[in-house]
């Protein structure tokens, strides 16, 4: 409960969520402020319209400092809302709240896959083909090493393949140039690591222009670069539909024009659409968290829901978790072999 648009958003959303996709979802928020407007949805009660409402006296704001409220707010939606999914009464979290806040509670409250050092944010971008390109990390982690983008490699892989219906997914590394010898000491480390993974589809390093084209299915990159790729892709498609608006608006043949366009513009707008895709899922954790958009709306959040519903039925957590035991098995060796070489 803690959007821009709260509890509105979470409200809407969650009825869209119970009615389109047949779960059932638990509001976990203030009930003074969540229940009056529940009410006006003409909600009866917890079970009603497959909506329970959980009580949350605290919430951790935007701009609160994360290690400390985390800690301190022991009754915030966030710490009991994860306290839920870790003791089985549902199956995942969303939250479109502090960002920080909610993976910092994920990895204290609900814990780490075994063998996961680092938890990796995974955005879906739009390109030019009909699939997305899965992008992480896109914000958890704003410096790693290399053995982390391995990781992240193996677990966007298995999402992709589990949730998305990729078979054999092409996996890119994000760097300044395609030849293996560009990059900084991260990413030229990454290389050599992933080049030694089997068991992934690697194509080698690919550049920023790479991700729009559709021909990687995911990339990989460090926490900090990825989210100024995501920013600058969410700026650049608003932009970008404000300016073809602006033309297609600028006088009578064109507005003429723009009507006999306009289911084609609003399939285009749709796959831009941020909200299309709910959040962005927190991979590594031992349970399905999805983080979205301080600006989420109702759709965004339905969005989230049905992204929980689609990682719990695809089993993608196991898979994760099996790739990376294998990965992790296959680390230990190579290791192993260097320092008997050494």
């Amino acid at each position: 409960m803690g959007s821009d648009h709260a509890p509105h958003a979470e409200i809407d959303g969650a009825l869209a969520a119970a009615r389109d996709l047949g779960v059932k979802v638990i509001l976990v928020g203030q009930p003074e402020k969540v229940e009056p407007e529940l009410r006006r949805c003409g909600w009866r009660g917890n079970g009603d319209r497959g909506i329970e409402l959980v009580e949350a006296a605290e919430v951790i704001g935007m701009g609160e400092p994360v290690a400390t409220s985390v800690r301190r707010k022991k009754k915030s939606s966030l710490r009991i809302g994860t306290r839920l999914v870790t003791d089985g009464h549902a199956d995942g979290f969303v939250s479109a709240g502090n960002t920080g806040a909610a993976m910092a509670t994920a990895k204290m409250v609900i814990g780490m896959l075994p063998g996961v050092d680092r938890p990796a944010l995974a955005a879906l971008i739009p390109t030019k083909s009909p699939k997305p390109t899965l992008l992480l990390d896109v914000g958890a982690n704003s410096e790693c090493k290399a053995q982390h983008l391995v990781q992240f490699a193996i677990m966007g892989d298995a999402y992709s393949r589990a949730v998305l219906g990729t078979v054999g997914p092409v996996v890119g590394l994000m760097s300044i140039g395609e030849e293996e010898a560009k990059g900084n000491d991260l990413t030229k480390e990454a290389f050599a690591l992933l080049r030694e993974m089997k068991s992934l589809n690697f194509i080698g390093n690919v550049e920023g222009r790479d991700v729009f084209s559709g021909a990687v299915d995911v990339i990989v990159t460090d926490g900090f670069t990825g989210n100024v790729m995501l920013k600058l892709s969410e700026g650049l498609t608003d932009a970008m539909l404000s300016m073809i608006k602006r033309e297609l608006t600028a006088s009578a043949v064109t507005k003429a024009g723009a009507m006999l366009a306009k289911p084609a513009f609003r399939n285009i707008k749709k796959r831009l659409d941020y909200s299309e895709h709910g959040g962005a899922p927190l991979l590594g954790v031992r349970k399905i968290v999805v983080i979205g958009h301080g600006s989420s709306n109702a759709r965004a959040i339905r969005n989230a829901i049905r992204s929980v519903k689609e990682f719990s039925e695809n089993r993608a957590g196991e898979r994760i978790e099996k790739g990376i035991a294998e990965t992790n098995a296959l680390y230990a060796v190579t290791q192993t072999v260097s320092l008997r070489r050494g």
